[in-house]
Order: C-alpha cells, then structure tokens, then sequence
C-alpha cells in the first residue's frame, strides 16, 4: 500500500513545474504567501469593506500595498509590491515626440498579459515561456501614443535601453539552475509545514530509489535536504524581501523574520 505522504499536495513535483519560469518578484509572492503569520493577516482583514486602515497596515509589514489572497498562486495573484522594483518599466505619454517616437501598442506587446490596479496605478504585466516583462503606466497613457520610458536610477534592466515590445522579446530566462533549486526549496517548504520528515522530503524531490540508496546520517542527500529546508524557512520569514528589493526588517521585529538564506 502507498505511503500517505504520496497523495499529499507537496509531493508531485510537477505541480510545481509553473516555478521554472518566475521572475524574482513572482518567487518573492511565492515565498510570503506561504507563512502562516501572512494567512493570518489575510483571513483576518481581507472582508472588509472598505478596506480599514489595520488592513493597510497589515499589508506594509510584508512589504505590499495591499493584501493578496495566498490561495492564489504566482501565476494567477497579483500582488502590489512596495514600493516598486527595479526592472519595472515606466512608461509615460511621450510630450514632445520625433517623427519616429515609438507608439505604446498594447496587443502587439508579446505573451500573456495582465493589466490591473496595484492601488497606486495601472500596472501591466506580459508573461510568455521563460520571460515576464512588468510595466507601470503613467495616467493618460492610451494605445497609440507616442510613449518614452523609464527605469529607476542604478536599475540594471537591460529593458531601459529598449523599447517596451522589444525588452520583453529579447529578455531573458532566470537560470536553469536557480530555478530548479526554487522549484526544490518550495516543494520542501510546503512538505516541512504539512509536517513531512526529511526523509520524506528527500524521497518526494528525488525519489525513493534515491532515498533507499544513499540516505545516511552524514550523507550528502541527507545535507541537501536540510539546506533545502533551512533555505525555504528564511525566504518565508523575511529573505523574500531581497528579491523584491525591499529594505530588510529591522533586527528584533516579527519574530526572526530579518533571516537570510
């Protein structure tokens, strides 16, 4: 008969293939969402209406402006980061354009895309295999109009030295290897709070034949899972700030939150 943690949710490793393809943003939701203080804050506040001033509050402790459903994974929330990420692009009406000014074409903007309201403004989102480009649209930005951009002072992006359609078309993919090990340290995440042991752990990653082979007290898988685990926990409780360039907590608050993986 199959062991019990077989059918748990953590244990398929597919389902958490979606991860391959975020960006640090996306990965930074995927880390916050899971720590129980953060459902907590989101059980307690998100019914009301008007959105109280406690909920506001609530929010600005895990770095966003406004409390999004950790039901909802990467691929379908929307959080509204605060105060915003370097590789944000901003587009704006362009006021004195040239005879070739680019032209802020929406549909011709490749991949899936995703405009909504992050409290502050209009924020786009264009997501295609192994790319994601964001956008903040300035007011009174219509498709069409001649548009110039922006990034923040010191921003890396190699998006601001193009236009918007072309730095989503030629971004590329996050490393193979840094998305495989979050793909692993989030499934060990989410096994360590269903309460798996670290030998169950090992053998949803990698297998039981893998397991059954070199499971030892000082062995090497052995120390791979606990990294995996031990890596997992910071990112929830506080890392998830460094990838969306948030300022760190301060020592002291929210009990050990300020860890680093």
């Amino acid at each position: 008969m199959a062991e019990p943690h077989r059918f748990a949710h953590w244990y398929p490793t597919a389902a958490y293939l979606y991860v391959l393809c975020l960006d640090a943003l996306a990965l930074a939701w995927e880390y916050v969402r899971r720590h129980p203080d953060y459902r907590l804050d989101w059980l307690h506040h998100h019914r009301r209406r008007p959105i109280h001033q406690a909920a506001q509050h609530a929010a600005l402790r895990w770095g966003l402006r406004l409390l999004e459903d950790p039901a909802l994974d990467a691929r379908d929330a929307h959080p509204a980061w605060l105060p915003g990420h370097d590789t944000v692009l901003q587009l704006y009406p362009d006021a004195d354009p040239p005879p070739d000014a680019a032209a802020f074409a929406f549909w011709r903007i490749p991949g899936h895309k995703q405009l909504l309201h992050d409290g502050k403004g209009l924020a786009l989102i264009a997501r295609s295999p192994g790319h994601c480009a964001r956008f903040a649209l300035a007011p009174g930005l219509e498709d069409g109009m001649a548009v110039s951009y922006a990034c923040r002072s010191g921003a890396a992006a190699p998006a601001c030295e193009r236009a918007p359609g072309a730095a989503l078309a030629d971004a590329k993919p996050r490393p193979k290897p840094a998305a495989l090990l979050d793909l692993h340290t989030l499934q060990a995440l989410d096994a360590t709070l269903a309460g798996a042991s670290l030998r169950e752990v090992a053998e949803g990653l990698f297998g039981a034949d893998a397991v059954a082979a070199d499971w030892h007290a000082d062995g090497d898988l052995r120390a791979r899972v606990r990294r995996l685990v031990r890596r997992g926990d910071a990112l929830m409780r506080g890392g998830y700030r460094r990838l969306a360039q948030l300022a760190p907590l301060e020592k002291g608050r929210f009990e050990g939150d300020a860890k680093r993986p």
